[in-house]
């Protein structure tokens, strides 16, 4: 695997352009391949798998940053004087709310919303399927929204509908 560093690092740096990226891009693929491990039934194609994990993960990260970053004519708006606490009260009261989940439901929420993981991604870490994703993830949303110490009996100004949509 030494001798095929600098060829994977290599490809890594030319998906992103970026040596950090590359080296980040790098570590990501060679630990999916250690979880697929007893899959890859050609070990000495190891080198073109870990390749296209590269590109796959590449390209996930870029579709998600597509859809977070897009130009506008219009810069978006600075907080003001009586905004500079708010942010950290909103991550203070949600990561209350969190902590009363059960494991598993934050885990998923964690994974999803901080680590921007997709379904599948978090079912293969979990060990469960797709399906059980969506769904529980769905109830914990829903579970989180009706949650009194988030809604707007609480604090007009902070309610769960700005934390999660």
């Amino acid at each position: 695997m030494k001798e095929r560093r600098a060829s994977l690092y290599a490809a890594a740096y030319h998906l992103t352009g970026d040596r950090h990226e590359a080296e980040d891009l790098l570590q990501s693929a060679l630990l999916s391949t250690y979880r697929a491990w007893d899959r890859i039934s050609d070990k000495g194609a190891v080198g073109g798998y870990l390749r296209r994990t590269m590109t796959n993960l590449h390209i996930s990260a870029w579709r998600r940053r597509k859809l977070n970053e897009y130009p506008t004519e219009e810069l978006p708006e600075e907080p003001g004087e009586q905004d500079t606490m708010r942010g950290t009260e909103l991550r203070t009261v949600l990561w209350q709310a969190l902590a009363r989940l059960p494991e598993q439901q934050r885990t998923m929420l964690v994974l999803r919303y901080y680590e921007g993981r997709t379904d599948p991604e978090i079912a293969d870490t979990l060990n469960i399927s797709v399906g059980t994703v969506k769904s529980s993830i769905w109830r914990t949303l829903r579970r989180l929204r009706e949650d009194r110490t988030l809604g707007p009996g609480r604090d007009r100004d902070l309610c769960f509908g700005e934390l999660v949509a």
